[in-house]
């Protein structure tokens, strides 16, 4: 088994999968098969020492998460879209990533507040609004996950979801990664990202209770600078809970994640699966770990080279239109046999010429002058 505890994340018809120094990525590609891409996580700011410390180290992989996460998130829709000739470039990631940031402190950790303060806290400013902004929070959590589960798109990023625990879970047990091994496991997994959502959210209502009541501009303020510490703290509990998820107070503490995973995890298809393994086994590789003995040797294609057949098709097909703008010739459809087709029209009428009496010349028989 791999030394490296290994995670990863739902994309739009594919599974990215997070190892010690590198991540890689699967997708199902539009023709049917199934591509791959890595990337180096021990490049840049990520590869000093201090980026593995306590604390510090959570703050890196939310890193990972919302940026590296968002920008392989729209380029798997990328992927997903080519046979539509649809591409997202960097402008939809800086989008998709200020919207997703927005939406999230917004939605999360400023309306709580605001609700809190128009209901309970015209009431009770102290305690009882702190309470009820946590109440607001997971109230708001678990509504807009159980609205996006109806939709079918979400459903299938959900169905990876699934499929990205269980390969991991059977990495875990040292299981060879093919799809009857994985198929045993849950889908549900404690170091889950859907439960370090919810550790964050149980110690932000801790935190924010310490802060108590101040004005206005002070309790938004404290909202957003206290997400980095929340965040790297949860990041350690969850670590701690999964290394000892075998004491009883460990499994109450971490159920409500599992619960929730619930709702962000569904049962795969065997192809999902397939896709999930695909990037498990490049994460090893990349990471130089050994694939486990006897795992899935699956049909696979670099990312790069499938883009690359993509876009020269789509010049291919461009330099036809442009060579024959007025469009392809009409096709006729070629007529049944045994069918007649349609009647000849009638030739015009042409009058006879007048009869000549008998034994009458011809007017131009005639003779001329006198007789």
């Amino acid at each position: 088994m791999a030394r490296t505890s290994y995670g990863g994340q739902a994309l739009i018809e594919g599974v990215l999968m997070r190892g010690r120094d590198a991540l890689a990525v699967a997708l199902r590609h539009p023709d049917g098969g199934i591509v791959w891409a890595t990337e180096r996580l021990d490049t840049g700011f990520r590869s000093g020492r201090w980026a593995r410390l306590p604390l510090l180290r959570g703050l890196v992989v939310l890193w990972d998460t919302v940026v590296v996460g968002t920008r392989w998130l729209v380029r798997s829709a990328s992927v997903a879209a080519s046979e539509e000739g649809v591409e997202l470039g960097g402008a939809a990631v800086a989008l998709m990533l200020v919207v997703t940031l927005a939406a999230g402190i917004g939605i999360f950790f400023l309306l709580p507040l605001f609700l809190a303060a128009v209901t309970v806290g015209r009431v009770d400013s102290g305690l009882g609004e702190r309470l009820a902004e946590g109440a607001f929070r997971v109230g708001l959590f678990i509504g807009y996950l159980l609205l996006v589960a109806r939709t079918a798109d979400v459903r299938r990023v959900f169905q990876y979801h699934g499929a990205e625990h269980m390969t991991i879970h059977a990495l875990e047990h040292g299981e060879p990664l093919v799809p009857a091994a994985v198929r045993r496991y849950p889908t549900a997994h404690p170091r889950c990202g859907t439960e370090f959502l919810v550790v964050v959210i149980i110690l932000s209502i801790l935190a924010f209770s310490l802060v108590g009541s101040q004005d206005p501009l002070a309790m938004v303020v404290s909202r957003i600078l206290l997400i980095p510490v929340i965040v790297a703290v949860s990041y350690e509990l969850l670590r701690f809970t999964a290394r000892h998820r075998d004491h009883r107070l460990v499994r109450w503490f971490a159920a409500p994640g599992i619960w929730v995973q619930m709702i962000t995890t569904r049962q795969p298809t065997d192809d999902m699966i397939e896709v999930a393994i695909v990037s498990m086994e490049q994460a090893l590789l990349a990471d130089g770990e050994a694939v486990p003995a006897g795992s899935a040797d699956l049909e696979r294609e670099p990312l790069d080279e499938a883009e690359r057949r993509t876009r020269a098709r789509w010049a291919a097909e461009a330099a036809a239109r442009t060579a024959s703008p007025a469009g392809p010739e009409p096709l006729v459809a070629p007529e049944p046999a045994g069918v007649p087709g349609p009647p000849l029209a009638p030739a015009p009428f042409v009058p006879d010429p007048p009869p000549v009496a008998p034994g009458r010349p011809a007017e131009g028989d005639l003779p001329r002058g006198r007789p």
